[in-house]
């Protein structure tokens, strides 16, 4: 073996031994995941991933992270424009959490501080265009498979707006029209009161809401006021 092929083979040993948890990148290169109701700042430190936020969720709003997504890999995230937070009482999420990752004194919506619903490429909204809701426009949120009686409530209510001009994301809102409401422009307009739970970004037919996780209002609106 020659000394180029010793020493390539030699460092990868010494990487391999020091430790997967060690070689991944934080959160996979400083991408900000959406966290569970009561995420703490260093929530990454504290989060011992075993996933009991995931088994008492309601929704199934809640995932664990892949090994491709680095030093995070195994700790809880959710997906909004897959599931939203649905912000339900109790928080089974936060009461479930044995290492304070998820603070124990969330206990009302006000105490929610998960980021911010932000809108783009808002020439596609449905309102905006005037557009009636059908049953292909919300197909993906009508064929998924339903666990219990909140989601199937949430799937109904979806059921119940096709054939209007679209407004489920202020309609589907669970924490209501101090977070979301539809402007004059027939624009979703976002309030102070949003917490970021992603139901809007979740529901959207068209997919022009995102949220930007542990974001304030102010940090992205108060220059726009």
């Amino acid at each position: 073996m020659d000394r180029r092929k010793f020493i390539i083979l030699g460092s990868v040993a010494a990487a391999a031994g020091y430790g997967i948890g060690k070689i991944l990148p934080k959160s996979s290169g400083d991408k900000l995941y959406l966290r569970p109701p009561g995420a703490v700042d260093d929530f990454d430190d504290l989060c011992v991933k075993c996933g009991q936020c995931v088994q008492v969720c309601p929704y199934h709003s809640i995932s664990l992270l892949d090994i491709k997504d680095g030093y995070s890999n195994g700790t809880a995230y959710i997906d909004p424009k897959k599931r939203g937070c649905y912000l339900c009482d109790l928080f089974p999420c936060v009461l479930a959490c044995p290492s304070g990752a998820l603070d124990h004194a969330t206990k009302v919506v006000d105490d929610v501080k998960m980021g911010v619903a932000v809108l783009s490429n808002t020439n596609a909204c449905m309102c905006l265009k005037r557009e009636k809701l059908s049953e292909d426009s919300v197909e993906d949120l009508l064929v998924r498979k339903i666990y219990n009686d909140r989601e199937e409530a949430e799937k109904d209510k979806i059921k119940g707006k096709i054939g209007q001009i679209c407004d489920l994301c202020v309609s589907i809102c669970p924490v209501g029209d101090s977070a979301i409401v539809m402007s004059e422009a027939n624009l979703p307009l976002i309030k102070h009161g949003c917490v970021g739970c992603g139901v809007c970004a979740e529901v959207c037919p068209v997919k022009i809401i995102n949220i930007a996780p542990k974001m304030s209002y102010d940090e992205i609106y108060k220059e726009k006021e």
